[in-house]
């Protein structure tokens, strides 16, 4: 009778524990999917699916603020030129995940990695 219930304790604690891990694993390697939001003066200008780009390519953005190149690869983006007079945009480097966005101030160019493609 009691190992009965400890077999259905062991099951139920096992399904909890593989659930936990695989929660935790999605969660520590980030969000599901990586899409890039770029943005001029607070509206979106283009997003892209990091994920699904084969050949690296340059986006030049030209506004009255100024010029800025922005370097797309497969998962990750960056400015890799601007005419700004700091240059903190450039000097950022690439990002691949959600955390710190590059900003452009001057120009008003904002990129960010938004999270997952799918809705949850």
């Amino acid at each position: 009778m009691f190992k009965g219930k400890i077999k259905s304790w062991i099951l139920l604690f096992a399904a909890v524990f593989i659930i936990c891990i695989g929660a935790f694993l999605l969660l520590r390697h980030g969000s599901i999917g990586t899409v890039a939001v770029i943005r001029v003066d607070g509206e979106v200008y283009k997003k892209i699916d990091l994920d699904t780009v084969t050949v690296a390519y340059d986006i030049e953005i030209k506004t009255k603020y100024g010029y800025n190149k922005i370097h797309v690869d497969k998962g990750s983006i960056c400015i890799s030129k601007s005419d700004c007079r700091d240059q903190i945009c450039v000097k950022q480097g690439k990002i691949s995940d959600d955390g710190v966005p590059i900003i452009c101030m001057p120009h008003r160019v904002t990129i960010e990695i938004e999270g997952d493609k799918i809705d949850a």
